[in-house]
């Protein structure tokens, strides 16, 4: 009996896959328990469409996310911070720091704190790159100077 998934099944496939399966395992399990419905024309035409409206919405968000990085490709933020002698900063420049600064240049889109890949705050003066994730393949590296205030 060939079914559709609906949701993950551990050693038959993934959500949208088209399966056959013995006709008691659907009847009994895969059907009643909401896991998958059955393949009929209308049900797998269905499914065409729904794949193709998926693969329209990710190709434009993908080139939405190549329009951004042009944006932000050769971007630099520059921070003037109180630090100690040797360099290390009195707090530090955080992602929220970041995301406000980023939020006020002129772009045309806004930048959420989960598009800025940082394992941690900066708490050095230095010079340091900043990935952002647009897209799941597009990360774009803004240029960050952490600079000595001037007292």
């Amino acid at each position: 009996m060939k079914l559709i998934l609906k949701k993950v099944v551990k050693g038959l496939g993934e959500v949208g896959d088209v399966v056959d399966v013995k006709a008691g395992y659907a009847r009994n399990y895969l059907i009643p328990q909401g896991l998958s419905y059955a393949a009929s024309s209308a049900n797998l035409k269905k499914l065409q469409e729904e794949r193709d409206r998926l693969d329209g919405e990710l190709r434009r968000n993908h080139l939405e996310a190549g329009r951004r990085a042009t944006q932000l490709e050769g971007m630099s933020l520059s921070f003037q911070v109180l630090a100690a002698e040797d360099g290390k900063l009195f707090g530090s420049v955080s992602t929220l720091d970041l995301v406000e600064r980023l939020n006020n240049q002129t772009l045309d889109f806004e930048i959420d704190r989960s598009m800025i890949q940082l394992d941690e705050s900066f708490k050095m003066i230095g010079d340091f790159k900043l990935p952002v994730r647009l897209h799941e393949e597009i990360v774009v590296e803004i240029d960050v100077q952490i600079e000595q205030q001037e007292n």
